[in-house]
């Protein structure tokens, strides 16, 4: 399955998020340990979703939810915020 531009940029964006706030480290912890569950990790993010989206838009919340049922695109969160903390030691 391929992904679509406009998902892959919710998930750059994610990714922009996290770097940003500086939670890479702990999101990339978080993201290598529980990777291989993404399924269940997604259903669970829905489960929990009345309760979360009170606080952010629910229409990107579940799309996100969405996505990271597929472990590539966990991968490709993960590489976009490791090549963002790479940047950002380069220019440091």
């Amino acid at each position: 399955m391929s992904i679509s531009n406009t998902d892959k940029q919710i998930i750059l964006g994610l990714a922009n998020k996290i770097f940003n706030h500086g939670l890479s480290v702990p999101a990339i912890f978080f993201l290598e340990m529980v990777k291989y569950l993404s399924f269940f990790g997604s259903q669970l993010l829905i489960f929990f979703g009345p309760i979360i989206t009170v606080f952010i838009p629910s229409e990107s919340f579940y799309k996100v939810a969405e996505l990271l049922e597929d472990r590539k695109n966990i991968e490709l969160l993960l590489n976009e915020i490791e090549r963002l903390e790479s940047i950002n030691k380069i220019n440091e």
